[in-house]
């Protein structure tokens, strides 16, 4: 595994971040599993080098970063061998003030993560998405205290508009120091200006979705067959992805996989991590197969002229994943 500063921090993190979203047992989730079954392939993720970890307090009804917390604490020896993200936006409380980036939801928030993570800090604080609502000048604000009181590292941002987060970080006193983003293959529209944007301000890259909810690793067909318990349930994945558009994509994925003899899931994380900018893509695991795609793939090589094949089939798409 290799390892690289999360942008221009001193910070290192793996190049694969392993996503806790599935650990946890919620009706809204059915492909989530319980913490018996995560184990083993926590375990594996840490005897294969990962040591960053990405969870968030909308997750399953908090019990992901139950998981989180409670596993990692027994696989690692000490705090400082292991980083792990969680976020903040989503609706965790009931009234008006239960979810967004207010101040008093943020500083009630980042207490309530760490009691259930049974941590004294996390490493990374993210906001889960932008908050109209709210000042962008008070949601920095509130996130510079949260630093400054020591219950985060580093703060991070997820998908916006450029210039959302070009303002964002104007008036900040705590700036972000990564962006987790929609990107993945059959899905590029962060090449625009998110990724430049963050390529010149320093700015670490972590795609979410790096398979497409899984399209990329075959669990839909072109003619509309799911075939997998998330792909039945996922609704998110509906609205995000176009299947006449998007399965020239992931049929090239699997001609090149093919002539490797790989899988195509490995084809895609490997085609990620070779994209200027990226520093780690966070890759959601239910079975050990999922997590040794991921681990292969960051040793995977791919040729110009393969990187080129896989490109070639896309097709622009309206802007998703925002909201």
């Amino acid at each position: 595994m290799d390892y690289l500063n999360l942008g221009r921090t001193g910070l290192r993190v793996s190049r694969i971040c392993l996503g806790m979203m599935s650990y946890g047992p919620h009706e809204g989730r059915r492909w989530a599993i319980d913490e018996a079954a995560a184990e083993p392939i926590v375990r594996r993720a840490v005897e294969g080098g990962i040591i960053f970890f990405d969870t968030a307090d909308v997750y399953n009804g908090g019990e992901s970063e139950v998981i989180t917390g409670r596993l990692l604490s027994k696989l690692f020896g000490m705090r400082e061998e292991y980083v792990v993200a969680t976020k903040v936006h989503g609706r965790t409380m009931p009234g008006e003030n239960g979810a967004g980036l207010s101040r008093k939801h943020i500083l009630a928030s980042i207490d309530a993560s760490l009691e259930r993570l049974g941590l004294d800090y996390v490493d990374l604080y993210q906001i889960h998405r932008f908050d109209p609502r709210t000042p962008i000048e008070e949601t920095m604000d509130a996130l510079h205290d949260v630093v400054r009181a020591g219950k985060a590292r580093y703060i991070g941002a997820s998908s916006m508009y450029a210039w959302q987060f070009a303002k964002a970080q104007q008036v900040a006193s705590t700036r972000f120091v990564s962006m987790q983003n929609h990107y993945n293959l059959v899905y590029r529209e962060e090449e625009r200006e998110m990724i430049p944007q963050c390529i010149d301000q320093g700015v670490a890259i972590l795609p979410w979705s790096p398979l497409a909810r899984g399209l990329l690793a075959g669990n839909r067909t072109s003619s509309g067959d799911k075939l997998t318990t998330r792909a039945q349930t996922d609704q998110f994945a509906d609205s995000l992805y176009v299947p006449e558009v998007d399965f020239p994509v992931v049929d090239r994925a699997g001609e090149v996989a093919a002539e490797r003899g790989i899988s195509s899931a490995q084809v895609a994380l490997a085609w990620l991590l070779h994209k200027p900018g990226v520093t780690a893509p966070i890759v959601g695991a239910t079975k050990l197969e999922h997590l040794e795609d991921a681990l292969a793939a960051e040793r995977l090589e791919l040729s110009d002229d393969e990187i080129a094949r896989l490109e070639e089939p896309y097709v622009p798409h309206r802007v998703s994943g925002h909201e």
